[in-house]
Order: structure tokens, then sequence, then C-alpha cells
């Protein structure tokens, strides 16, 4: 049964129309998942095999978890100004109505449920919502209303429980998706993710908790369903004062988001950036030695039962090495994703054993008791919030750079932001090039240049087209030279059209006769190779890349360097010039950096900042677009002539060009 269901998620990938007859470009971004996931398993943790190993290995894991949620360098923690607005009391518990801001202006709404009568100092939950949507006459009453009845059965067993609402359909509507709809796909240069909100937000709500007469500091525990599973993960790995944990139906592994495809039923607060292409083992693995139990139910479409149970084998590893394999608990009860109570109540014994020391029989429902009314925490939305535009913030972005004052500075300048962007940016590109392989094409004439059709492998599974135009009679006096044109679907057609052609028509760039050789690339998903462009299908394509620890354009940028190769050696010349317009433009901008046999560069209308593209992992933590036109432009071991439109682009090139004196030309758009 496991086998077929997963069989039929599979399949469910390529559906609805594309699971009766994928496209060429669909099949090949499928196999290339599988293949780099496949290599991503269970990582970091397969190179694990004693206890030592993970210890001397731990903080460093730890740092760069910290960093993927946009928490490296860790944030100060200023005031919680932690407000009471309104009290209830009734079937024994008494709840607060509370608000505080985990930085200033990023306001957190929350309920904290506690018996009616405390002696001494109690064990504290915080309870993670999932998405519970409550809205009421346009008016959200935050998920933390729809997830009352779990503080309320804690508070009656004995707990302080404070229930956080999130930043997506909290009482103040922040946002959880930006790659997931595409209206963020910024996100991914500024290396930002709300799951790095939640999870600061979680860290805050323990200071909270510690700092109350009512509960003793060294029993907290956390669990949460859905999105709130996820962020019980991501609090249990961050912060060691979580004692005990049982995150529900918050986790799977690689396999399942981007082979499966699960990752389009998840907004954005679901996912770290995978800088370091962690599989999700090592959050469990992070939370080890500590009491962990992992529930889930057993047909659940958006946590895959088989992936919650890979996951958990692999982090079983940490637990055994340790000595502590019972604090690492599975439970797998029957049912779809739903809040149901055969979930519950494992939550409820797991919590109870590890924080208060006993295990009495469950005999009190979780029910709800309260209005949603009651629950509200604001009569008014404060003025200050910074919720609704959090993303613009919560990770900070590099200044503009001063320009150098020496060519030794500028040296210094371009090797670390080249460092940064193999650690940061592109740790995703292949750890070894192999030889090129091209499949020749057989060249056939076309007016007056000679044309063939190649297939450029870049990477296992990605096999694109690269035309070759040469001249028929070729000046023997002009060494060869070479041009590649980096095409998008319009441009692909044009050429590709031509190359079919009998005819004498010209080739559709300015400057052909000075060319002995006339490349022309669709790098993946474009033209031949094109997947899917039904919207959602396709955000969801691009979704998969960053969850592997790459992006569409950072891959395209490999493509690109893999292209200018074997245009050099297809053509025999030294150098090989290059051509894009828009963001293709920009990738060529960073394929040059990186390959000094690329020569000249005629961009046509590219971007000037990031945030219109490309779309690159952590790139503005570090550096911008005018950064990298100057580092292509003014490499010391291949400067390069820049022909552009956009003056903006090349600014900070200009700069650099009066210290280290590199032909850099910025022109208008032919």
């Amino acid at each position: 049964m496991r086998f077929a269901f997963a069989t039929l998620l599979a399949v469910t990938f390529l559906s609805p129309a594309l699971a009766e007859e994928p496209s060429p470009g669909d099949l090949m971004v499928h196999q290339y998942f599988a293949d780099q996931t496949a290599k991503l398993q269970d990582q970091p943790l397969d190179e694990i095999d004693s206890l030592e190993q993970w210890e001397a290995r731990r903080d460093t894991l730890h740092k760069q978890y910290r960093e993927m949620l946009g928490l490296e360098p860790w944030p100060e923690k200023t005031d919680l100004k932690a407000t009471t607005t309104g009290t209830l009391e009734r079937d024994r518990i008494v709840v607060e109505k509370i608000h505080f801001q985990s930085r200033p202006g990023l306001y957190v709404t929350a309920n904290l449920y506690r018996p009616a009568k405390v002696e001494g100092k109690l064990p504290a939950v915080l309870y993670l919502c999932g998405h519970g949507r409550v809205v009421k006459d346009g008016v959200s009453y935050g998920n933390k209303s729809h997830y009352q009845h779990h503080g309320a059965w804690f508070a009656r067993n004995g707990f302080v429980c404070l229930t956080l609402d999130s930043i997506q359909l909290g009482e103040i509507l922040g946002k959880h998706r930006g790659s997931y709809d595409d209206s963020g796909q910024w996100w991914t240069n500024r290396g930002y993710t709300p799951a790095g909100v939640e999870a600061w937000n979680c860290v805050r709500a323990i200071d909270l908790l510690q700092s109350r007469d009512d509960v003793d500091p060294n029993k907290i525990g956390v669990t949460g369903r859905s999105g709130g599973g996820a962020y019980s993960w991501y609090i249990a790995a961050l912060d060691d004062r979580i004692q005990a944990a049982v995150p529900v139906a918050g986790i799977t592994d690689l396999q399942d988001h981007v082979v499966t495809g699960v990752v389009s039923g998840h907004c954005d607060c679901m996912f770290w950036v995978n800088t370091y292409q962690f599989d999700y083992a090592m959050l469990p693995a992070l939370i080890a030695p500590r009491p962990l139990m992992i529930a889930n139910t057993d047909y659940d479409p958006i946590f895959p039962v088989e992936g919650v149970e890979r996951t958990h084998l692999a982090a079983r590893k940490i637990y055994s090495l340790y000595g502590k394999a019972p604090n690492l608990a599975l439970t797998i009860v029957p049912g779809p994703h739903a809040d149901i109570q055969p979930l519950q109540i494992p939550a409820f014994y797991w919590l109870q054993k590890h924080l208060q020391g006993e295990t009495p029989p469950i005999a009190d429902v979780a029910d709800k008791r309260f209005t949603v009314e009651e629950l509200k925490v604001f009569d008014k939305i404060p003025e200050d919030e910074i919720v609704t535009s959090i993303e613009e913030s919560f990770v900070p972005i590099a200044p503009a750079p001063k320009a150098p004052e020496s060519p030794a500075e500028w040296e210094t300048m371009a090797a670390e932001w080249k460092q940064l962007l193999l650690e940061k940016s592109f740790s995703g590109w292949p750890q070894k090039e192999l030889p090129l392989p091209i499949a020749n094409g057989k060249a056939k004439p076309a007016g007056k240049w000679q044309v063939a059709q190649h297939t450029l492998t870049t990477q296992k599974h990605v096999d694109l087209p690269l035309l070759q135009f040469t001249k028929s009679k070729a000046n023997e006096d002009q060494p060869s030279t070479a041009k590649l044109i980096v095409v998008d679907d319009a441009g692909w057609e044009q050429w590709s059209k031509l190359a079919s052609d009998d005819g004498n028509e010209p080739l559709p760039i300015a400057d052909a006769d000075q060319y002995a050789s006339v490349f022309v690339l669709a790098p993946r998903g474009i033209g031949p190779t094109q997947w899917t462009q039904e919207k959602k299908a396709e955000i969801h394509t691009r979704r998969r890349y960053l969850l592997i620890g790459q992006s569409l354009d950072a891959m395209r940028i490999w493509d690109i360097r893999q292209a200018a190769k074997a245009a050099n050696k297809l053509s025999g010349s030294k150098q090989v010039d290059i051509e894009a317009e828009g963001i293709l433009a920009a990738d060529t901008l960073y394929a040059a950096i990186f390959e000094p046999q690329i020569g000249s560069l005629h961009l046509i209308d590219p971007p000037a900042d990031h945030r219109e593209g490309p779309y690159l992992l952590n790139v503005r933590r570090f550096m911008n677009l005018p950064e990298a036109a100057a580092m292509a432009a003014n490499d010391p071991q291949a400067p390069r002539t820049i022909k552009t439109d956009n003056d903006d682009l090349m600014s900070f090139s200009e700069q650099v060009k009066a210290v280290a004196g590199s032909p850099v030309q910025t022109t208008a758009k032919p």
C-alpha cells in the first residue's frame, strides 16, 4: 500500500495533463531532481560514524542552520514589551491575552493558558499554530483561536501553555508566501524565509515564559501541528532550552518535497534557505539526545508517511550514538492531514512524561470552550507594526560598496565576493567539472553559413541544444573568433527557424560578420527543454531548485559557463564573446566572473538590481548586480569590454575602472 501511495504521488509531480504525455522538458527536470535529491539524501548525517564525529561537527552545523534561517549573526534580544490586554477565567483555567515584540515593531499575539490555582512553578508548553484561518467580517482572530483547545487542555492538566499566532493568518496578517505565489521571488536573493521569523518569535516566547514566576524555566516543551509542527522542529533544533518536543505533521524529507512534489502543498514558512544542501533529518539530529516524539498520520498528502519514516530512521542513528534511542519516538496513527484526537493524546502523554515526570490516564478531552472574539488580543492594530513588511528588514542587505582606492584593494574586494558567491549562492554547482560532453551535429548549408545542431550536456540529465553557425568561406588571414548568443524562448524560436531554413537571411545580430562562428544556447527550461508553463506547476518547479540548494538562475549561469567552453572547443577560438538580454544578460555577467575565456559582453536591457532578478541564494547579503558587473569587467586575469544600455548597472564599474583601468563601455541599446 505504501509503495502504491508513493508511486501515486510521484505521478502527481507530472499531473494533471503532464501525467498523460509529459514533455521532454518535464521528463528531463524530473530526472534531474531525482538524481540531485538522491545525492543529498540524509545529508549531512551520512558522513557521521561516531559520537565524537557528530559532536565535533554539531556546532558548525548548528551555526549553518541558524544562517539558513537568517539568524546568523544571532539577533539582539531587545525589550519584549510584553503586555496583557485582558484575562478570562473558565473551567478551572485562566487565559491571558498577550502581545510582545520579538524585535521592535515585530508584534507577536498570543494566548497564555494557566491553571486558575497555581502552587509553585509549573512546566510550560509552547504551542505553535498551523494555518487555521479564523476571519469574520474582514477581521482576523488569529490561528490561536482555532487551536485554543490544546492550550486549555494543558492548563487543565497542570501546565502553563503559551499559544502563539504565526505571521500568516495571525491577528496581524503578515505573509508566508514569497516563492509560493511569485509575489516575492526576491526573498531568495535576500536569504529570507518566514521560517526564520517564526523561529525567532519562538526564541523570544521562551524568554517570556522563563521570565514568569509561575514557570519552571528548566521544564519547557514544545508542540504544534502542520505549520506549527514545522516551527516545533525549528525551535527545538535551534534552542536547547526546549527539553521535550512533539512536532505533529510538520516534517518530511527532500525526496518527498522535491521528487514526489509535495512542495506544492507548502508555503515558504516550511523551509530554510538550503545554502548547505541539508536534508531534513538534520533537525532531529540537532535535537538529540533530548526527548522527541515525531507524530503523523498514515495518509497525510503533504507529509507522506514514507518521508516521515525515512527522517526518523536517519535521526535514530544520532540518538543511538548518544545511547538515548528511547528518547526518539515515532507515532503514526490512521487519518488524513487533520487535527485529530489520536494525534493529540500521544503528544499530551509525551510532554507529561518528560516535563511532569508522570503519565496519568488521559481522560480529559481537548475541546474548544471560548468564542474567537473572547481570545482577541488587539482592539486596534499598532501603527508601528512591521509584521506585514518584515521580509524587507529581517535579513539585512549589503550596503552599496565604496570605490576601491588601489588595484590591490580592488583585487581583495573582488576575491572576497567571488568566494562568497561560491559558498553562499552557487554551492549547488557540481563540485567536480567533468570533460565537456558534446554530441556533434552534422553541419549543413544555410546561406553564407554552415549550421550544426549540437547537444551540450552541462550536467547529468541536462542536455541542451547548442546551434553553431560557421562561415562557409572563412577569411584564412583572420584568426578564428566566436560569439555565443544566450536566448529566451522567443529568441530560440527565431534562431532555430533560421537554422532549419536554406535561405540567405542574415543572422539577426549586428556584428555577425566579425565572427567566424556564432553559437546559440537555450539554457535549461528554455526552448526544447522547456517544462510546463502552467503557472502553478512552473512556480513549484522553480521552488524545487531552491529546496536542493540551487536556483534556476544559478544553474542557468552554470549552463552559460559550459556553453562558453564548448564554443571555445568547437571553434578553436581562445575567447568567446557573449550577447544576452534581460535576466539572461545578468546571468551572463556571473558566468563571466568564473570563466576567463569569456571575452566581451553585449548586455541588452539587463536589470541593475537583484530585486528584479536574477534570483540567487543569499546574494544580497553581500553584493548586488553593479558589483557583479565590476567583477566581470575588471578581472585582473581577463579584463573585458562590457557594452550595455544600463548606466546604473555599470556605475560601480566606472569607479573601479578609474583605479583598475579596465575597458568598460556603456552604449545605447541597438
